[in-house]
């Protein structure tokens, strides 16, 4: 363990004889990984060389602060690379041992649970399952379902917040002055109320029902407003 933990630290310094060494050391693991995913129509060597790709984003991801093996790391990165590959045409599907091992998992968890008064770790549940750590997280991971960039992740106010919203995006400098220049001209164009409402909602962070308060109308108003001014600046846009 210390001696993968040093080579993840020098592979981490830009040291690339210690990133291969990573590789080659857990080329067994990709393996292992890759004959769970035969039989879907694709070379087993094509998928090793996707399974590397995924170890290889575990080597550089990989936090020495983790409390976990780097393998019980690397595994669902690995699986996650050769199932993005396969899901691209619709082959992927879940083995029934995996489905089966998922399902003892939380049963188990909750028993350890009850028992022990605590969250149960991966190493303790994986034993009582009779299977290694790296085959519990794979098939907990199998059970994963695959995010919509449109799934609400939070309803307030009437205005739903999306995964998409919270996608980082490259800044652009330039574009970045424009889109503030286009704005203040925008806002130019609307009269005391509704500038003062839109700069308390997306200037302030402040909530609908915050804004109802301070000028002294209802938080269903403020909504409407808001929609209609919205609707306004697009239409100028």
């Amino acid at each position: 363990m210390d001696d993968t933990i040093a080579l993840i630290e020098a592979a981490h310094r830009g040291d690339k004889e210690a990133r291969d060494r990573l590789v080659m050391e857990n080329m067994g693991l990709i393996w292992s990984i890759v004959r769970r995913f035969s039989g879907r129509g694709y070379e087993t060597e094509d998928l090793f060389q996707i399974g590397s790709i995924g170890l290889m984003k575990a080597i550089d991801k990989f936090d020495l602060n983790y409390d976990v093996k780097f393998s019980t790391y690397a595994v669902p990165m690995i699986a996650g690379e050769i199932k993005r590959f396969l899901r691209d045409d619709g082959m992927i599907k879940v083995s029934r041992s995996l489905k089966e091992a998922a399902g003892k998992a939380k049963i188990i968890t909750e028993k350890l649970h009850g028992e022990q008064g605590r969250e149960p770790t991966i190493e303790e549940v994986a034993k009582e399952i009779g299977i290694s750590s790296e085959e519990l997280v794979m098939a907990l991971d199998s059970q994963s379902e695959v995010e919509s960039i449109y799934k609400t992740i939070y309803q307030g106010d009437g205005n739903a917040i999306t995964l998409l919203d919270k996608l980082e995006e490259e800044v652009d400098a330039n574009e970045e002055l424009l889109n503030h220049m286009v704005l203040e001209e925008l806002l130019s164009g609307l009269d005391e109320k509704e500038r003062n409402i839109i700069q308390m909602r997306y200037f302030m962070d402040k909530t609908q029902t915050e804004i109802a308060k301070e000028i002294g109308i209802s938080q269903v108003q403020v909504s409407r407003l808001e929609k209609k001014i919205l609707q306004s600046m697009r239409e100028k846009l």
